[in-house]
């Protein structure tokens, strides 16, 4: 089992007021053994840090995982090509560089060349990843100007790094973990609040460690880890056209257990996705929707996702309101899994059961005030096999309509 550092804990209930003691205990997250970093201000947004570039010293491995919109960015086809070979990576934020043609690619192109050049690395050693507004592109001569002015790296803080990457994030997402029976660390940052139902990656999602693990057994758990965590979110079922989740290894701790090595990933993706989870836009609450006895595996994260996505249970979750029959009608919706048999399902709120034994006038009351709690877990017993899925996501307010409906203007 992995060895979740304090500061990953403190992080993860990132919307609760911390006792005064904890906030002077963790500072700030270091990045794990032959990570540096550059953050800076290069103009794409006035006043706040846009610019990030992360290097893995020594002879790095990586792996990453992109969107698989057909709308895909300019800095998604860029990386695409380099996943196992990066050695750094550079993130634009504040605006997408998406839906901006050959002129966009071209940029982000220029931008990984021109990294590249000041780190002293090749064009393939850098990935780039670009998050914010849609259909704009970026202001160049600010960007070359900015990235001309990076004179060797000014941080060793994942802290620096997440607050960076922001958008209309609310909180900095951090996780890190030890690894048992090791010296070695993961450390993870994201950013994400709002078109988020990933498709494959989600967000921007960045991963660093210092385990010693080769390309190949990255990629492979990676991919398995994220399909557990980070595909398991859905804040609006809407996914984005820049989803980037990326692993760089340094590898100056020397090789570690693999098993113990994907214990620490699993516990760091799975802290940042319920921290994005938590700070959806306009989220006042997280809903965890637990499914099992289903078939297999994608049928229960199938079925758990028709719930969490669903508008009237988010919207009675935000009411603190137990109508479980806005459950029974995500579940039904299923229509192509015929083997969901009504009579057999088991819908619950928290551990009382609400269907299909009939809840009393004073246990509504109970499950309400549960309810008026920042975290409502909703647990669904299909009753036909051992395939179980646990997914996240937010209740649904007025705040993410407006957010939303004044985003560009």
């Amino acid at each position: 089992m992995a060895i979740l550092d304090d500061c990953a804990h403190l992080h993860s209930v990132n919307r609760q007021t911390l006792p005064a003691g904890a906030k002077q205990q963790c500072v700030t997250t270091p990045l794990p053994e032959g990570f540096t970093a550059y953050v800076a201000n290069v103009g794409v947004k006035d006043n706040t840090d846009d610019f990030t570039v992360v290097l893995a010293q020594g002879e790095p491995s990586s792996a990453a995982v992109f969107t698989q919109s057909r709308f895909a960015g300019p800095s998604v086809l860029v990386s695409r090509q380099r996943r196992s070979s990066a050695h750094a990576v550079v993130v634009i934020s504040k605006n997408a560089n998406v839906a901006t043609g050959q002129q966009g690619l071209d940029d982000s192109t220029e931008i990984s060349h021109l990294v590249a050049k000041q780190l002293g690395l090749a064009d393939d050693n850098v990935l780039i990843a670009s998050t914010g507004v849609i259909g704009r592109t970026l202001p160049m001569t600010h960007i070359r100007t900015g990235i001309a002015a990076m004179q060797g790296h000014n941080t060793t803080s994942a802290d620096d790094i997440a607050r960076a990457i922001m958008t209309t994030d609310t909180v900095a997402k951090i996780a890190s973990a030890t690894i048992a029976g090791s010296a070695a660390r993961v450390v993870g940052v994201a950013k994400g609040v709002g078109m988020i139902e990933p498709n494959m990656a989600t967000l921007i999602a960045m991963v660093f460690t210092d385990a010693a693990i080769d390309a190949p057994a990255l990629d492979l758990m990676l991919r398995s880890t994220v399909d557990r965590t980070l595909n398991c979110l859905s804040i609006d079922t809407d996914t984005s056209t820049s989803d980037t989740a990326i692993i760089l290894s340094s590898g100056v701790v020397a090789a570690v257990n693999h098993s113990a090595f994907g214990d620490a990933l699993h516990d760091v993706l799975l802290s940042l996705t319920q921290q994005v989870a938590r700070d959806g836009e306009g989220a006042e609450k997280l809903i965890e929707v637990i499914v099992d006895g289903a078939r297999d595996h994608d049928q229960a994260k199938r079925v758990a996702k028709s719930i969490v996505n669903s508008p009237l249970v988010k919207t009675a979750v935000h009411g603190a309101d137990p109508n479980w029959g806005r459950v029974a009608m995500a579940i039904g919706k299923c229509s192509d899994d015929t083997d969901i048999n009504q009579e057999i399902v088991v819908i619950r709120f928290a551990n009382q059961e609400v269907y299909p034994t009939a809840i009393t006038e004073v246990g509504l009351e109970q499950l309400s005030a549960y309810m008026r709690g920042d975290t409502v877990r909703i647990h669904v017993s299909l009753n036909i096999s051992q395939g179980q899925a646990t997914v996240w996501g937010c209740d649904l307010t007025a705040g993410y309509v407006r957010i939303n409906a004044d985003y560009t203007t």
